[in-house]
């Protein structure tokens, strides 16, 4: 799979950290749906892990560079939630054996059903208690369990020689290397991470380095301590006989406070010097996202880079895992500190406010470069196109494969944020909404909801059908486009038919156009709302051509034709078919629908996790009367007698 992921994704022309960071989380899968296939924990279980709430992890483990065995003892930290608690459930892959595990200090029974441990105990609500746990053995890998993530690795490098073990948890894999509790929305607040490994070594790992603990036999013990809020798959170790090279990068703002940028290379005489200049571009790279993103998040501590021998990059918290420096690789995993770690998705099925802007932070370190920008937003789109449907939006929130989609995560998730940005129509306004929404949910999770809530407060516009078209919805458009000049007046017919109709019928971004003219190239902005548009303007000089649809590359889309009618002078009543009616929306009751025709209709509703949650079938009938029973928000799915889907829509609630 690593193999063809990254031939295809290469032939497509994709930015290269989507191909790197793709491959390298997800190349060591062969399932459609690992984690339903590797017996993680059935609904009842997620449910008894929600009762309680981590605040703290200290990780004292043993690990050295030639193998990924691993022992130690994890000390976990919590409180139980709302309600008395009589079990305690963490997750631990059944290959790691539990020597002895402790509530607050005294040795208690435990139970082990595949993946979940289970402590019986009587806790009432509010109660802070301590688990450790002593255990050890080697982590599953595709060799052992045809269902691991790979979490904990070992190999050589074939270029530097060196030999390095490295942790890659996301997206629930953290449970095969230590045991730990798996929920993006209880981000753990303080961790302490130590490990123990031979006088040779070095081990990156999140937050500082606190102390390095000569141990007397050989052997030295790292203690990073992180001091930011995490999740559970941002937690990481790297350990190898590196070497090291670090800098300060100051900021402008005040040259006397300074932020280290800490780099662990293989132990090579050549490496250095193969990479110095690019390792350097680090800081200026930290320095220009803090302008467009707010002040670099985790400065406190640190921004550096592990190698690690596999195709890409991780954004672990403060350190990212990385296989090599190219620019885009370092500036995408440098741009998740803001868009994924710093705010983190609050479901796997809102990935997007992790991946889609760290594939556009890629574009905007190009902005200075017009050609360069311009290349990479053409090879972005023609990827996508590359097949008609698909959402930004995963609907199968458990399929690791639709999570990491090169096509639809990463390509479509990034073009997309450059098409909101089109529609708000003003940079200020643009930088001002992701600065406030990474101010608003920082050191926590949030939705694509959210940040669209965000973004319409910042920005007085409506990204609604935004939203509907581009997130929730698949395909894109092609514009075909007659134009005309009768003295001082311009006429444009715009019309668009889209790839999916039968899911995303209209895409109503307004649409550019270039058009060159005697008085020199002019650009005409068009609103959108019907599958033919006209558009009659005054205009100065004499119009020679229609260059281009979209010229500065805001929209997939396809050309085509384009073409200049002497005929067009008059706009004709463009007449579409009613809309399915859906109302009220917000709604806190019944949700009424009214459809154009009577039929035979199924509706769906889905969740935000992308879950299915409740059916209705109508039959011959143009009206219904539906009680939701969810709170929250949902995607409502409407398919006729043929399955097709006719119609979604976002239902806030």
């Amino acid at each position: 799979m690593k193999n063809y992921v990254l031939s295809f994704l290469a032939s497509v022309g994709m930015f290269t950290s989507f191909a790197q960071e793709y491959s390298c989380q997800h190349a060591k899968s062969t399932q459609s749906n690992v984690y339903n296939k590797s017996g993680l924990l059935s609904p009842h279980e997620i449910n008894l892990t929600e009762k309680y709430d981590v605040y703290y992890y200290k990780l004292d483990v043993n690990v050295e560079r030639t193998s990924e065995d691993i022992d130690g003892t994890v000390e976990m930290r919590a409180k139980v939630r709302n309600s008395s608690m009589d079990t305690i459930l963490f997750e631990l892959h059944p290959f790691l054996t539990i020597t002895d595990i402790r509530l607050n200090g005294s040795t208690i029974a435990f139970d082990r059903v595949n993946t979940a441990v289970i402590v019986k105990t009587n806790l009432a609500a509010g109660t802070d208690f301590k688990l450790e746990i002593d255990y050890g053995g080697t982590p599953p890998n595709s060799g052992t369990d045809p269902n691991s993530g790979g979490a904990m690795s070992n190999e050589t490098s074939p270029y530097w020689g060196g030999q390095v073990t490295w942790t890659l948890s996301e997206p629930f894999y953290a449970y095969e290397w230590f045991p730990c509790k798996q929920s993006l929305r209880d981000k753990i607040d303080s961790v302490d991470i130590w490990v123990t490994t031979d006088i040779s070594n070095k081990v990156g790992s999140n937050g500082l380095l606190a102390n390095i603990t000569d141990m007397g036999n050989g052997k030295h013990r790292y203690e990073w301590k992180n001091r930011y809020p995490i999740d559970y798959y941002l937690i990481s170790i790297a350990v190898s006989d590196y070497q090291e090279y670090s800098y300060y990068v100051h900021w402008p703002e005040d040259y006397n406070d300074s932020m280290l940028v800490q780099n662990y290379l293989y132990n090579n005489q050549y490496i250095l010097n193969f990479y110095k200049t690019k390792i350097d571009n680090t800081g200026n790279y930290i320095l220009a996202l803090s302008q467009k993103f707010g002040k670099y998040p985790f400065w406190n501590e640190k921004y550096g880079h592990a190698m690690g021998e596999f195709g890409g990059g991780m954004e672990h918290q403060t350190m990212t895992t990385l296989i090599d420096f190219g620019k885009s690789l370092v500036v995408h995993e440098l741009a998740h500190q803001w868009f994924g770690d710093l705010v983190t998705c609050s479901s796997w099925a809102d990935i997007w406010v992790n991946e889609g802007f760290a594939a556009y932070a890629e574009y905007l370190m190009e902005e200075g470069n017009p050609t360069n920008a311009a290349s990479l937003l053409t090879d972005l789109h023609d990827a996508v196109m590359q097949q008609p449907g698909g959402s930004v939006w995963v609907e199968d929130s458990l399929n690791m494969s639709r999570i990491f989609s090169g096509r639809l995560t990463y390509n479509k998730g990034g073009a997309i944020i450059h098409t909101m940005r089109h529609i708000i129509n003003n940079d200020s306004l643009f930088y001002a909404g992701l600065q406030n929404y990474l101010d608003t949910y920082k050191y926590g999770t949030a939705s694509g909801l959210e940040l669209q809530a965000i973004m319409e407060t910042t920005s007085g516009v409506s990204l609604t059908n935004f939203m509907q078209e581009w997130y929730f919805g698949e395909g894109y458009p092609t514009y075909s486009a007659r134009w005309n000049q009768i003295n001082d007046q311009l006429f444009i017919e715009l019309s668009q038919t889209t790839s999916t109709p039968s899911v995303t019928p209209l895409f109503t971004t307004p649409v550019e156009f270039q058009f060159t003219r005697d008085l020199g190239d002019t650009i005409i902005r068009m609103n959108i709302n019907n599958s033919t548009q006209f558009l009659q303007i005054p205009i100065q000089g004499v119009v020679t051509n229609l260059s281009k649809i979209d010229p500065k590359n805001y929209i997939i889309n396809d050309i085509g034709t384009i073409t200049h009618d002497p005929s067009l002078s008059v706009a004709s009543e463009v007449k579409t078919d009613s809309e399915i009616k859906i109302y009220p929306n917000p709604t806190d009751g019944p949700l009424n629908i009214e459809f154009p025709t009577s039929g035979n209709y199924t509706i769906k509703v889905v969740n935000a996790e992308g879950k299915l949650v409740e059916t209705y079938t109508l039959n011959n009938t143009n009206k219904a009367f539906i009680q939701l029973v969810d709170k929250g928000w949902c995607m409502l799915q409407i398919e006729d007698v043929d399955q097709r889907i006719i119609t979604r829509k976002i239902i806030k609630r």
